[in-house]
């Protein structure tokens, strides 16, 4: 309530609202009146000479006479009409009365509605607390009562049994028509709700949105975001179709938890989307765009990990229930580009996936495809639109191309693998494992061949160190001489580099050293600590690799492990030669925080044989018989490998420990302990390639 006074003088002003504010009545709550009028009583007040201070100076006196001022207030009911040998059913709160449902005389049981009272446009319902007769209806319908004002007078009965309503059986399983409406409505987002739409999957192998997404995530934990969506289509479809042909306009997005037999609830949650082929192929829409944004604040805010089905034909250009023109204003591509190297995000892809679709799996930290899967930042559509020729689908980004030029992480089979691959890769980013196995270790000891020029498998070699069925490759068909992977080492996860000896004998290549840099940016990212097996005579050199800008892209590996604040491991099972060595190092011998060597390691500023022709060319050129000329070098060489081998390394300190290859573990293991409680205070930023 507002209470205005006027007068022709500041002093009549004020006597006119002391007046009315002394005929103002309000009941059920405590008013600033009597303070007003306590004001109102001062000199102050009528000359108008009250500073800001005025209340604070004078707070002892006004108070006084505020509460001198105050109404009487009495107890609850004794203002209110009584009637004698009667139980008065009282209102709960100041309100109106909307309706009386009982009559004089009436008998009423415990629980019964009595009234319906309306305040704040809501309805509140009046029970009889116990039993008795109806004497008087003390309010009418439109009356407005106040908080403990008397409704209804009962006169106290004893209520027969036979006389009370039984009361009603409650059916939990009802459903009122709200709810039924809402669970037909969602009926059409289901697969059983569109036979022909997966009869169309079953045709080219693939299996349903829905499926994946089920395959996924944990059994009944995906909370599913904006699954009621249609496309934006209403100026030129009826809302029935739309609502029938659809669902979740093409993009079913949620969160939920995966691999949660193994990871706490916090670490088990993961935001899961998956786009929907059958629905206008996968296009990116108004409204799913508005759906993926929605989750990307969710996600941001939560730091959840991500993984994406991005299966899709990119923009859809059919949507008329908007006032966009060209679509560049979305925030999607920005949002899920500023995740980089926040929350872990991986895209599986199977099918065709182009333009706004392949940028997604671009934007992801993980690439995993199937082998039909067709992947290309323009589809058949754009490409003949540029001018550029015709193309089928199939002809555009094959995952045999992709595996081979970098672009997909993991090559599976179909839809399922793919998806029990997301979530192995995800296991790494989510923590420890309680339980693991581990090979004989004494293997290791024969896993580097005695002869010094022979290769051998490293991929056997890994798995013959890491946790039983935990190493998972990253990046196999690209760069072959570079191994990027992820492991365990008793259940903790693990970034791993190695050399491939069998590849340019282990030389690191320009394909090789980015390969390397921007796994090392993703471990860095996520805290993975990173073990490097050095097998390596240098940096590839000559005129080809030169153009292939050798002096620019070699450097990247420098600048990751410079960079790198996860901890570093280095183990030179065999060649630790010149710059490539210092590389797989982190820049240097004693960047990491151990580097240990097999007895098979052998060191040096270059391959031994090399520097043996470049250093004693003079003398090896003095001898004409080649039997002799072979001796001087074999010689030399023997010379130098004893020089640089792991033990003189070693006892130089320029290598921390010459270790038994059985005893890698152990120490990795150490300095995984040491490096426990490490937090991640920073930020990197995981390039797209």
């Amino acid at each position: 309530a507002k209470v205005i006074a006027r007068g022709r003088s500041a002093r009549e002003a004020v006597a006119r609202l002391d007046r009315a504010l002394g005929e103002f009545a309000i009941t059920g709550v405590a008013t600033t009146a009597p303070l007003v009028r306590a004001i109102l009583e001062t000199p102050e007040a009528a000359t108008g000479a009250a500073t800001t201070r005025f209340i604070e100076d004078h707070a002892a006196t006004l108070s006084a006479r505020a509460e001198a001022l105050s109404p009487v207030v009495v107890q609850a009911g004794t203002a209110f009409e009584t009637l004698d040998g009667a139980v008065a059913v009282a209102a709960p709160l100041a309100a109106t009365v909307g309706a009386i449902s009982v009559a004089e005389g009436e008998l009423v049981r415990p629980g019964q509605a009595l009234a319906v009272l309306e305040a704040m446009k809501m309805e509140h319902l009046v029970v009889a607390t116990a039993g008795g007769r109806v004497l008087k209806r003390a309010a009418t319908p439109g009356q407005t009562v106040a908080e403990g004002q008397p409704l209804i007078f009962l006169e106290p009965v004893e209520v027969e049994a036979a006389e009370a309503q039984d009361a009603a059986v409650e059916d939990l399983d009802a459903i009122r028509p709200d709810l039924a409406e809402v669970i037909a409505r969602h009926r059409f987002t289901l697969d059983e709700a569109r036979p022909d739409a997966v009869a169309r999957r079953r045709k080219t192998g693939h299996r349903t949105a829905r499926e994946n997404i089920d395959n996924l995530v944990d059994p009944g934990s995906f909370l599913e975001y904006g699954a009621l969506a249609i496309a934006a289509q209403k100026r030129r479809r009826t809302t029935e179709d739309l609502i029938a042909n659809t669902p979740a306009d093409g993009l079913i997005t949620g969160i939920g938890t995966v691999n949660g037999g193994l990871f706490a609830p916090d670490r088990a949650r993961t935001a899961a989307l998956s786009y929907d082929f059958t629905v206008l192929a996968g296009t990116q829409g108004a409204m799913n765009h508005r759906k993926t944004d929605r989750l990307m604040a969710i996600i941001a805010d939560q730091k959840l990990p991500v993984v994406w089905f991005a299966e899709g034909g990119g923009g859809r250009p059919g949507d008329t229930d908007t006032t966009s023109v060209a679509g560049l204003d979305v925030p999607t591509f920005r949002s899920f580009a500023q995740l980089s190297g926040l929350v872990p995000k991986i895209a599986i892809v199977a099918g065709r996936c182009f333009a706004g679709n392949a940028a997604i799996a671009g934007l992801s930290e993980i690439i995993i495809a199937t082998r039909d899967s067709n992947l290309g930042m323009g589809g058949p559509a754009m490409i003949e639109g540029g001018g550029l020729g015709v193309f089928k689908p199939e002809q555009i980004g094959p995952s045999a191309h992709q595996w081979a030029n970098g672009v997909i992480d993991i090559l599976a089979e179909d839809e399922a693998h793919a998806t029990r691959l997301a979530k192995q890769a995800l296991s790494y980013f989510q923590g420890a494992l309680a339980t693991w196995t581990a090979p004989d270790q004494r293997r290791l000891r024969s896993a580097i061949p005695e002869n010094r020029l022979r290769v051998y498998d490293v991929r056997a070699l890994i798995a013959g160190l890491v946790d039983e069925a935990s190493f998972l490759e990253l990046r196999g068909g690209f760069a072959a001489g570079m191994v990027t992977g992820l492991i365990r080492i008793e259940g903790r996860p693990m970034g791993l580099i190695a050399n491939d000896p069998r590849h340019l004998g282990g030389a690191i290549d320009c394909d090789g050293a980015e390969k390397a840099a921007r796994f090392l940016q993703l471990c860095d990212a996520f805290a993975l600590p990173v073990l490097s097996l050095c097998d390596t005579p240098g940096f590839m050199v000559g005129p080809d690799s030169e153009d292939a800008a050798a002096v620019r892209r070699v450097s990247r590996q420098f600048i990751a492990g410079a960079k790198l604040r996860s901890p570093l491991f280095t183990v030179v099972t065999r060649k630790g030669y010149g710059l490539g060595a210092q590389a797989m190092a982190g820049g240097s011998f004693h960047s990491p925080a151990f580097i240990a060597a097999w007895p098979t390691g052998e060191f040096g500023g270059m391959g031994l044989e090399g520097a043996v022709k470049l250093g004693y060319r003079k003398e090896l050129e003095a001898l004409t018989d080649p039997a002799e000329q072979k001796a001087l070098y074999d010689q030399l060489v023997a010379r130098l490998y004893a020089a640089g081998k792991a033990t003189s390394m070693a006892a130089a300190l320029e290598i921390d420990a010459v270790i038994d290859p059985a005893d890698t573990r152990r120490w990795v293991v150490g300095g995984l302990d040491a490096a426990a409680g490490m937090a991640r205070p920073w930020a990197v930023r995981v390039d797209s390639w």
